[in-house]
Order: structure tokens, then C-alpha cells, then sequence
């Protein structure tokens, strides 16, 4: 099985999180948490996910590392990491899933040699998953549906709309506008956003603050293998396994075509 077609299998694992932490997210708002030690909410779905993920990742690939977020903050994140090791997020947008808001996903990713190669990325709310394949980027639902093909659009001129977070201040929305060029805005949580733009109906996020490896990996992975891009400052190569900065990235841009 190549790398890419391990999407697969992380597909299958990301909805059977996904089909754990649903009912905590349709209580609407009323899930208990806690803070950690950022001061960032923590949920029993966050927990509880993770420990499923953790456990099914050891089944099919004992061998390779894991780095998973809630663990990582409880305990903190390893001083090393091999080649080859999986970044989870079990809950990436908790506090959408808090609230209420479907944009939260249930993410794993594959770094080898620093790259993200392969990826699944769940969204449980909405029944969406999209992941990786030797032959691209797929989407599927969760009810069982036949995956179909993802894929970039081109850039729409006069149309290009950009993903946004929700605290994101009308006058940054606009300064990043005049720098990448889009016309159209919509707010968003979760690393939704970049399955969004692999599927071809959003263009561009620009990130310019800090987030961690585990946020994004899966859904670079998905975003690649439909032909779209993300990159560091300066057009700087987005690398993975960056144990010295406790797994924290700096700031990045999602591109579609």
C-alpha cells in the first residue's frame, strides 16, 4: 500500500471518531470542558476521540509515532521524532463544537520525511470526509456513500473567495484582501477550510497566526492531493516535525488552482 492509499484506512478511523464524538456535539453547546494548560477548551469528545484514534492507529501501524494533540497537552510533545509519524487532532474547532457549530473535523495525518503524504479529515456533522488516495483527493459521505474525485477550481476572477476565522477583525479581512487579491469573504472554523478549497468551492486562507502541526496536516494532505498548495512565508516550504518548537507552525497560506 503506498502512502497516499493509507488515507484510506485513516478514513475509516476518522468517521468512527466522528460517529464517537457526535452526540456530545448535539447537545448544543451544553458539553462540559475544561481548560488546558493554553487556556483552550478541552471536551470529554476530545479525549474520548482520541483515545479511540490512538488505539485503532496502533492496530493497523504499530510501528510508526504518534503525535496527538490532547495527549501532547497534557504531557507535552516529544523532544524527537522519527521520519515517519502521525499528527491527530480529534476535535480540531472545539469551541464551533461547543457552540453548536457543525465546522469542527476529526483529523490524522502521515508526515514522512517532513511532508504530509497522507491524510483523512471528517467533518461529523455535516457526514463529509475527504482523504487521500494514490489516484488524488476523495470525498465521501459518511453514511456508507461512494467516494468521488476533489479537485481545485481555477482561480475565479472577480469571484475568489477566501476562508476566514470568525474572530478574524473587518479591517485585517480587508488588508488581506488588498495583499492576495480575493473578492469574497466567509467565516469558518476548523481545518474544514481546506477541504473546502480542495473540493473547489473556496479559493484561499491565509493564515498569518500561529496554529499547531496537528491542525492542518490531514487536511494539507487532502488539499495537495487535489492539486492545491500550502505554503510558508515568503513562499517557504510548509515542513512537519518541528519537535524544537514544540510542533507549532508559523504562519501559512492555503491556495487552491
Amino acid at each position: 500500500m503506498s502512502d497516499a492509499d493509507i488515507g484510506l484506512i485513516l478514513a475509516d478511523i476518522v468517521e468512527e471518531a466522528g460517529r464517537l464524538i457526535l452526540p456530545w456535539w448535539s447537545h448544543g453547546g451544553t458539553v462540559a470542558h475544561t481548560a488546558k494548560a493554553d487556556m483552550s477548551p478541552v471536551t470529554i469528545a476530545d479525549q474520548e476521540g482520541e483515545k479511540l484514534i490512538v488505539a485503532r492507529l496502533k492496530e493497523h501501524f504499530p510501528d510508526i509515532a504518534i503525535v496527538a494533540e490532547e495527549h501532547a497537552s497534557e504531557f507535552g510533545t516529544p523532544d524527537a521524532i522519527g521520519d515517519r509519524f502521525f499528527l491527530v487532532d480529534p476535535v480540531d474547532g472545539t469551541k464551533a463544537f461547543m457552540r453548536g457549530d457543525p465546522s469542527f473535523t476529526v483529523n490524522i495525518g502521515l508526515v514522512a520525511g517532513r511532508r504530509p503524504v497522507a491524510g483523512a479529515v471528517c467533518a461529523p456533522a455535516s457526514g463529509e470526509t475527504w482523504f487521500t488516495t494514490a489516484a488524488g483527493a476523495m470525498k465521501r459521505a459518511t453514511d456508507g456513500g461512494a467516494a468521488s474525485p476533489v479537485h481545485v477550481r481555477p482561480w475565479p476572477k472577480g469571484e475568489a473567495v477566501a476562508l476566514i476565522s470568525h474572530t478574524m477583525k473587518p479591517e485585517t479581512a480587508d488588508r488581506l484582501a488588498a495583499e492576495y487579491g480575493f473578492d469574497l469573504r466567509v467565516a469558518m472554523d476548523s481545518s474544514v477550510k481546506l477541504c473546502r478549497i480542495a473540493e473547489g468551492t473556496a479559493d484561499i486562507y491565509p493564515r498569518h497566526g500561529p496554529t499547531s502541526e496537528w491542525d492542518i496536516c490531514a487536511a494539507q494532505a487532502v488539499l495537495q492531493a487535489a492539486g492545491g498548495s500550502v505554503s510558508g512565508y515568503q513562499g517557504a516550504e510548509f515542513l512537519y516535525g518541528k519537535a524544537e518548537k514544540l510542533f507549532l507552525n508559523e504562519w501559512f497560506v492555503a491556495r487552491g488552482g
